[in-house]
């Protein structure tokens, strides 16, 4: 099966890294850069997973994660949170937001792919 998934990330660098080691393996890639962004192309094009950073440019990621949770059309959709944010009680507070997992940056290249599938294993 081939999954589409939606990065919501405003660092360029970020961004490239992860999308070339998603379509490297297979994935469809859509991007954007801003929450707003983020929530519009989620409800149209529906991905099996969302990737979530946190410090995003108008709209932080717990409130895109609140939002996106919001709609029926994509609620069961994963989204897993790609950030920096490492301190005490950041994995609690974005999981709480409505993100169903959590990834560190700097993300390792060679297991970002294997943690992303085990989030779509449920979806197949």
């Amino acid at each position: 099966m081939s999954y589409t998934l939606l990065i919501i990330e405003d660092n360029e660098q970020n961004y490239y890294m992860m999308r070339f080691l998603l379509e490297k393996n297979g994935f469809t890639v859509i991007g954007a850069r801003t929450g707003r962004e983020g929530i519009e192309r989620a409800l149209r094009h529906k991905p099996q997973a969302i990737l979530l950073d946190i410090q995003l440019p108008e709209m932080d990621g717990y409130a895109v994660a609140a939002e996106l949770k919001k709609w029926d059309e994509i609620r069961e959709v994963p989204i897993i949170a790609v950030t920096s944010y490492a301190m005490v009680g950041d994995r609690e507070r974005i999981l709480s937001a409505g993100a169903t997992g959590y990834i560190e940056k700097p993300i390792d290249p060679e297991t970002f792919v294997g943690e992303i599938r085990k989030y779509l294993a449920n979806e197949e």
